[in-house]
């Protein structure tokens, strides 16, 4: 919520409450949709299967019955919104779709920058005056960003102090030393009184970002900090970014320039990105690949579950009583299980639960905070099919598909997915397996929507109401 002493942030609210008040009244309201998630969770696959499916159903296609039937069976058309003269980029759907449709087909490159896209959908009005008063517009306005920019959600109410103990205790975890041993070394030595030498500080920088990728790219590691160090975006690196966490940052010196930098970073995230872009959503989905924390082992998915819950926990702190009457903020929030086809049918109840306990959010949705939060598990292109396998003598649930690199059809059992976070005796087996599958080949023109499970009913529950 804007500040009762920032009069101008108050000002923006209520314009902007007054236009969804106004828009609703003439017929032509705005939804916004942010799409949210972990590092490699799938958003771009999300976003594209979403478009294509919406654009699909438009025309008629039962793409998304649970939607449809959200809507009453008034959805009449949806159509792209043509570019205008945004300085955000545009989710480059089409781009999406032919790498889909190559052959053989590949997966959409990964999410690199902020972009939106916008979707214009009509629908019949309600009533036994409705058809009287013509159809009702609705505009989907789509947010994707780079998984790595979340995890900059908790940093918002540290000072440098407390986010260095934090960050310096994840890297000293005995899991991460092969890849954050160097700069530990580094940082240790410098004594409290160290110098603020240019030098000094990119020499700790980079080190510090060798750690990072190490452990994202190696390790399989989520909660990272600060998201523009991995992905600094197109502007590429600023001096903001030259921080580092100290053994001790209470000094005058490097820890000084350290701790002005650290603060001017947060600021220009809530400033650039969080304020402008992140508040102004209504609804949220939180992408999250469960299914590979599991495969990354105990460790890895620990980092998971705590990165999850500090999400979870800055989500929750939930939206102010003004801007909830201005129509304003995020009211409902998805945490999102995705690759749901890499499991039979029978384990994705389990999946949801597995998910529902990393957030501590209950299946059945609860209000927090002024917001609704559910859990889902879903897979926004379906790349297998139900099979069969043996599994010491007795018939098992498993998948088929295409692996992704050897090219051929193949069977895999991948493990049972637990209710809960595993027990210790879980993780002393290589007890389940994440295998990489080819997606399906597509129509490039996505003329008859994307296969997918369950992201009907994901969009009947995040924006049906509001059809």
């Amino acid at each position: 919520m804007a500040s009762l002493l920032d009069p101008f942030g108050l000002l923006r609210d209520l314009a902007a409450g007054t236009e969804q008040i106004g828009r609703a009244l003439i017929g032509q309201e705005r939804v916004r949709l942010a799409v949210t998630g972990l590092t490699r969770a799938g958003k771009t696959v999300f976003l594209t299967s979403l478009v294509a499916n919406l654009l699909a159903a438009g025309r008629g296609s039962r793409t998304l019955p649970a939607l449809e039937q959200a809507a009453g069976g008034r959805l009449r058309a949806v159509r792209l919104v043509p570019a205008g003269v945004e300085s955000v980029p545009r989710f480059d759907v089409h781009a999406h779709l032919e790498a889909l449709a190559r052959d053989p087909p590949a997966w959409p490159d990964r999410t690199e920058d902020l972009s939106t896209l916008e979707l214009t959908l009509e629908l019949d009005r309600q009533g036994m005056f409705g058809s009287l008063l013509g159809t009702r517009t609705v505009t989907l306005e789509l947010l994707d960003y780079p998984g790595e920019w979340l995890l900059d959600l908790p940093m918002l109410d540290q000072d440098y102090a407390a986010w260095s103990r934090e960050t310096l205790a994840r890297l000293r975890a005995p899991e991460r030393l092969p890849a954050t041993r160097e700069f530990l070394a580094f940082a240790d030595a410098l004594p409290e009184d160290a110098p603020a030498e240019e030098a000094l500080a990119r020499r700790g920088h980079a080190l510090y970002r060798e750690a990072l990728r190490g452990c994202r790219d190696r390790l399989g590691f989520r909660f990272l900090q600060p998201g523009r160090v991995l992905n600094p975006g197109p502007r590429g690196e600023a001096p903001l970014l030259w921080f580092f966490p100290l053994p001790r940052p209470g000094g005058t010196g490097l820890a000084g320039l350290l701790a002005r930098r650290h603060a001017a970073y947060v600021a220009e995230q809530r400033e650039r990105f969080f304020e402008p872009f992140f508040r102004r959503f209504h609804r949220q989905a939180v992408l999250v690949d469960v299914l590979g924390a599991l495969h990354a082992g105990e460790a890895a998915f620990a980092d998971t579950a705590e990165a999850l819950g500090a999400i979870a926990a800055s989500l929750r702190q939930g939206t102010g009583l003004l801007e909830r009457l201005l129509g304003l903020g995020t009211t409902r929030t998805a945490f999102v299980a995705t690759k749901a086809d890499h499991v039979p049918a029978r384990q994705r109840e389990a999946l949801t639960a597995l998910l529902g306990h990393l957030v501590q959010a209950p299946q059945a949705s609860a209000a927090v905070a002024g917001a609704v939060t559910a859990v889902h598990a879903l897979a926004a292109i379906r790349c297998t099919e139900e099979d069969v396998v043996s599994l010491e003598g007795r018939p098992v649930g498993a998948v088929r598909g295409v692996l992704l690199k050897e090219g051929r059809s193949a069977k895999v059992y991948p493990g049972e997915v637990p209710m809960r976070p595993p027990e210790p005796g879980f993780w002393q087996h290589a007890f389940f397996e994440m295998p990489a599958f080819q997606p399906p080949r597509l129509d490039p023109a996505g003329g008859s929507g994307v296969p997918h499970l369950g992201l009907d009913a994901l969009l009947a529950w995040l924006i049906g109401d509001l059809l």
